[in-house]
């Protein structure tokens, strides 16, 4: 039997780190791939859709 290739990663949208794709969540607006360690930051929008809004947003001067 051949090894298996498959991935179970995805880029977050807010940090761009690769983390698996069941241990996160989807940004409020767009749906887009959020990582757990973003969201436990607070972070529930993706970076797409933060420099959409004109409020200032903490974890991206950081």
């Amino acid at each position: 039997m051949s090894p298996l290739q498959e991935r179970d990663a995805m880029l977050c949208r807010a940090c761009g780190k690769e983390e698996r794709a069941s241990e996160g969540y989807p940004c409020v607006k767009c749906g887009r791939f959020i990582c757990v360690i973003c969201n436990m930051r607070g972070v529930d929008l993706c970076r797409e859709c933060v420099e959409k809004t004109d409020a200032p947003v903490k974890w991206l001067t950081e």
